[in-house]
């Protein structure tokens, strides 16, 4: 009965691990022997049973056995001092073959034969080697499950990583791109502006060469005008001399008569008189109108003059607000990158200003001078209108003066006077002609400004050339990363490899142990292998992206307006 209680324990219970039942004779009745070692077949917990000086015999020596076959958990088993002899032995060591876990089996006091006992020995000791192997393979497999599960980690830091590297790229590709449109459409507005201000003071100085040529135009009617003049005096004087010497030859002969006449001559010399007081009022009220003209003349110049050089302080200023700019745009590219969006915008926005109101005062200057060579026009016409009246009065004076003698004195003193005009004209010509050289000297200036802000432009296409270069090299750079990576990760790929061979090696040894683990590890490798392949496609899309911005790149530059406008020039 105490048997076959302990055998229900064994069949129910699953936390006994030893159990000691020395000198209890178990094996004296057969069938609770036997239901006792089912219990022990159908338990697998527990791991040490002391069955010493129980009168088991071989019956009880070949039940053991068969639950023996059945247990997978029991380790050590202690049948001194029993009765199980040959047959018993034998039975115990037909079931070693099957039974993997038992580590120790004693066997002494029961008349077993000794090469039976020494084949026992070495069963065992197969067994512990299994065992030993097996916890073996097991730590192996831990380990060799700990370091797929690190390396699985490392590979998604690293792609991680590169997914990061490869987002900073684009960000810096992106600002990059943004950063040097915006310094191209900056460079196109300034050659824009510099064009603009090439063609207008090309436009001035094509005015003030219209203006100088009107000058010499109107220098050179007056010349001919004086030497009309000069050539309409000398007959008058030869004509004069001429009536002279009649009048004198026939003075004779009208003395008489002049003595008659001589009161009613006082009187006409006193109208005369008046009237030539008269006549040098008007002449002289022309020559202060002449003056006032003439003065009028070179206050306009002057003004023209003053204005030029203020529109050329503006250009100076100007081209001083834009090199500021310009400054103001390199420090700011100097400062952080994030900032660098804001900052963009708000010089876009100053500047897209500045244009405006550089747009707006070159409008006005344009007004300006419009309205100025309308002004002059206007003066122009009516100081012609006044030439030609006071031409018109010059013929009338003159044929009213063709009678009287005292006025050849006047004409003298005129033609000095108008001598002294044409020396003074011929100063103010010279003045002209200098003014004109300093004009020349001052467009040379600005031509050669001009020259310098092209070279400025060509030293910044040459540093946007050195930028794209550096931008070249760094992208090498980190191709030349990636290919370390991937040396790292051949190597890492070895590893695994020559862990495989190891684990197959293990698998060929110990088939039956390590099936579900070997299942498992296929599986992990294949989901190592699509990461690896998505990792390397990732890349390829990545070096592709990365060559098709540096092809855009150099065609954006190759075939940038600014290149084409330099090449040109």
């Amino acid at each position: 009965m105490g048997a076959e209680a302990l055998g229900k324990l064994l069949r129910q219970n699953k936390s006994i691990r030893s159990l000691i039942l020395e000198w209890n004779s178990l094996g004296v009745w057969e069938e609770g022997f036997s239901f006792f070692c089912q219990g022990l077949g159908a338990n697998n917990f527990l791991q040490r049973l002391d069955l010493r000086n129980n009168q088991i015999n071989h019956h009880g020596a070949g039940e053991l056995a068969m639950a023996l076959k059945r247990n997978a958990s029991l380790q050590e088993l202690d049948l001194r001092w029993n009765n199980i002899g040959l047959l018993g032995g034998r039975a115990l060591l037909n079931c070693l073959h099957s039974n993997k876990t038992l580590k120790r089996l004693e066997l002494a006091g029961n008349n077993v034969p000794s090469d039976i006992l020494k084949a026992v020995e070495q069963a065992l000791d197969h067994n512990q080697d299994r065992q030993t192997i097996l916890s073996e393979t097991q730590n192996r497999a831990c380990m060799l499950s700990k370091e797929i599960l690190n390396l699985k980690d490392e590979k998604t830091k690293q792609f991680l990583d590169l997914m990061d590297t490869i987002d900073k790229q684009r960000e810096e590709i992106a600002r990059s791109g943004r950063i040097s449109a915006g310094r191209v459409s900056q460079l196109q507005e300034a050659l824009k502006e510099q064009h603009s201000i090439m063609n207008s003071v090309k436009a001035k100085l094509q005015m003030t060469e219209a203006a100088l040529a009107l000058s010499e135009q109107k220098v050179h009617n007056l010349g001919e005008l004086l030497s009309a003049m000069k050539q309409e005096q000398a007959n008058m004087v030869e004509r004069h001399f001429a009536e002279l010497q009649q009048q004198k030859q026939e003075g004779a002969d009208r003395e008489g008569k002049l003595f008659r006449d001589l009161s009613a001559c006082s009187e006409k010399n006193l109208l005369l008189r008046n009237q030539v007081d008269e006549l040098e009022k008007k002449c002289k009220v022309q020559q202060d109108q002449l003056f006032q003209l003439k003065q009028d003349l070179t206050n306009t110049t002057a003004e023209l003059k003053l204005r030029a050089v203020q529109a050329e302080e503006r250009l100076e200023m100007e081209k001083r607000r834009l090199k500021q700019s310009l400054e103001d745009m390199e420090s700011l590219r100097l400062k952080e990158v994030d900032h660098m969006t804001q900052h963009m915008e708000a010089s876009e926005r100053s500047l897209q200003d500045r244009v405006q109101r550089l747009e707006a005062i070159r409008i006005a200057l344009e007004e300006e001078l419009s309205q100025v060579k309308a002004a002059a026009l206007t003066e122009r016409g009516h100081a012609e209108e006044e030439l030609i009246k006071v031409r018109n009065q010059a013929r009338l004076d003159e044929q009213r003066l063709e009678h009287l003698q005292e006025k050849l004195r006047l004409m003298t003193e005129s033609r000095d006077e108008a001598q002294n005009c044409c020396l003074k004209q011929k100063q103010m010509v010279s003045e002209a002609q200098a003014k004109a050289s300093q004009l020349s000297l001052h467009a040379d200036g600005l031509r050669r400004r001009i020259e310098e802000l092209q070279q400025d432009l060509n030293s910044k296409e040459q540093e946007k050339v050195t930028e794209v270069n550096k931008v070249k090299v760094e992208l090498q750079e980190q191709i030349g990363h990636l290919q370390a990576e991937r040396t790292a990760q051949e190597g890492l790929r070895e590893k695994i490899a020559a862990l495989e061979r190891q684990l197959k090696v293990l698998s060929s040894n110990h088939r039956e142990a390590l099936l579900d683990k070997e299942g498992e590890i296929s599986v992990l490798l294949e989901k190592l292998r699509m990461k690896e392949a998505d990792i390397s496609r990732m890349r390829e899309e990545e070096a592709q992206r990365a060559n098709l911005l540096q092809n855009a790149i150099m065609a954006y530059v190759q075939g940038s307006p600014l290149r084409t406008h330099s090449s040109r020039k």
